[in-house]
């Protein structure tokens, strides 16, 4: 997967919402699923926002903590 975007994407997120995080890093909706991983054989990640916050999604797709950015950005 081509490192095109490597900082976190700063989103606003609603309690209670189920979200699809971008993993295959193809979507033109970033860091959300547009579903444009369909035949790479790589699937969003699906979370439920605890809170109505802004958060940090990851944009390297490095994280060891998935969706949010743990900072791995900083080391690739």
């Amino acid at each position: 997967m081509a490192k095109d975007h490597l900082s976190p994407y700063q989103v606003d997120l609603v309690a209670g919402t189920t979200y699809q995080w971008c993993k295959c890093g193809k979507s033109a909706s970033k860091p959300f699923c547009d579903g444009a991983h369909e035949g790479t054989g790589c699937e969003p990640v699906s979370f439920v926002a605890k809170k109505t916050e802004s958060a940090m999604l990851c944009g390297c797709h490095e994280t060891g903590d998935e969706p949010y950015c743990d900072g791995s950005h900083n080391f690739i």
